[in-house]
């Protein structure tokens, strides 16, 4: 049995708009330990991932298009009715679709003790580009994703730009120390477990000593290091990179977009996967 709606809310000023409210902000997410859902596919997924809200905030038209999805939604969570002034207060986007959800913060983690792809982001700035980034890890089968400073993943809009991804990864954050420490700790846990050493690859613009990402075998352990906008890696993590490989494109542009960089490079690994073992790339030193 689902829960049952709360009566309607039509003003602003209502506290529980003002505390969702919050959760437009770092700070507001962290002292609550919730995150902001918008949007009726987001909350589907974090449903389907078996996390349940804290609050939903919905207008009647929702609640009688998405019967099938309140009806998922366990007894004792909060449904309340608000008017579509009051969901665009709550929301963050200029026209929502007539939900939002308050969403216990997910919890966070390093991923599975022998993760095989990894993918490490050094400083990422912007939230689209985070959201893209974690949708496209999970496409490709990214077991843990590390994030050393940059933007927050559960924040309204890296949220949304990972279509739920964010929700699904096993993620961690940390400072750039903490990356660097975890990459040591990995390497270990690796050459205990089997005879393949982990590569940590590093992406670099076309030049001497960088290989087309093609030729790495990217079915090995491997962590894949990508840096912040504009600046790139930090010279710490370029240091610990074992592999650098770069994609080759035009020089009319200096550097591709880290987002749509990361797409062929994650995708690499399954490519790979599905092609003759005589056509794969030879292990490299």
């Amino acid at each position: 049995m689902s829960a049952a709606a709360e009566p309607l809310i039509s003003s602003r000023r209502n506290p529980l708009v003002k505390r969702l409210r919050q959760l437009h902000t770092a700070k507001g997410r962290r002292e609550q330990g919730l995150v902001l859902l918008e949007g009726t596919h987001l909350l589907q997924e974090a449903l389907r991932l078996g996390l349940e809200p804290a609050h939903l905030l919905a207008t009647g038209m929702w609640q009688r298009n998405h019967a099938p999805t309140l009806g998922a939604i366990r007894a004792g969570v909060a449904i309340t009715t608000v008017t579509e002034e009051v969901l665009a207060a709550v929301a963050t986007t200029d026209h929502p679709d007539g939900v939002v959800a308050a969403l216990p913060t997910p919890p966070a983690g390093w991923g599975p003790a022998t993760a095989r792809l990894v993918l490490a982001l050094d400083g990422v700035q912007d939230p689209g580009n985070l959201g893209t980034l974690m949708r496209t890890a999970l496409a490709a089968g990214v077991e843990a994703l590390w994030l050393a400073e940059g933007a927050d993943p559960l924040q309204p809009k890296a949220l949304r730009a990972s279509a739920g991804a964010a929700l699904a990864l096993p993620l961690q954050r940390g400072s750039r120390e903490t990356l660097l420490h975890q990459l040591g700790e990995l390497a270990a846990r690796t050459a205990e477990t089997g005879s393949e050493a982990l590569q940590v690859v590093a992406t670099v613009p076309p030049q001497a000593g960088a290989i087309p990402y093609w030729q790495l075998d990217w079915q090995r352990p491997t962590v894949l290091l990508l840096g912040q906008e504009g600046a790139g890696l930090s010279g710490q993590l370029l240091q610990r990179a074992t592999h650098r490989v770069t994609i080759p494109h035009s020089a009319a542009v200096e550097s591709l977009n880290v987002a749509v960089a990361a797409a062929p490079l994650l995708l690499e690994r399954l490519r790979q996967q599905q092609q003759d073992p005589q056509q794969l790339p030879q292990p490299l030193d």
